[in-house]
């Protein structure tokens, strides 16, 4: 009984760890708030829709322990349960990982601006459907520390 509560734990920490919440150009975190940005202007020279890959890493753990315990319950005796569990890990670590990495995936845009100051830089920003940029549009770039982004 005790190992099904083991099995399913990880389980359901693996799907909370798969939801990403994507971050379209008009939604920002809390931590932005109240910071200065440095914002710069230019139009739009070249766009290229991407997908955005999630990582590894918490789906990858997760697997594995999950992978091991249950490798870990077949076959009989000391040898097999120790096989087993090696096997799980290894085949439940890369599971996690690409079930993680798949949830994560999400269409982008990078977009390319050539900067009123001179100079051009390339932004990549989840794609947000309530904003439609085009070649020659006027934008402006709004950074802040490694990131920035691209808004009309």
């Amino acid at each position: 009984m005790k190992l099904k509560y083991l099995v399913c734990l990880p389980i359901a920490m693996l799907f909370a760890s798969c939801v990403q919440d994507p971050m379209p150009g008009d939604v920002y975190q809390q931590r932005y708030v109240g910071q200065a940005q440095a914002v710069s202007y230019g139009r739009v020279t070249n766009l290229r829709w991407v997908q955005i890959r999630g990582e590894h890493g918490a789906g990858t753990v997760i697997g594995a322990v999950t992978g091991g315990l249950l490798g870990s319950t077949l076959g009989r005796g000391y040898a097999a349960n120790t096989a087993g569990a090696v096997g799980g890990t290894l085949v439940g670590g890369v599971v996690g990982g690409q079930v993680e990495q798949a949830a994560g995936t999400r269409p982008g845009i990078e977009i390319t601006v050539g900067l009123n100051e001179g100079g051009t830089i390339a932004v990549l920003q989840d794609a947000n459907p309530r904003e439609v940029f085009s070649v020659g549009d006027r934008v402006r770039v709004v950074s802040s520390g490694p990131g920035a982004r691209v808004s009309h």
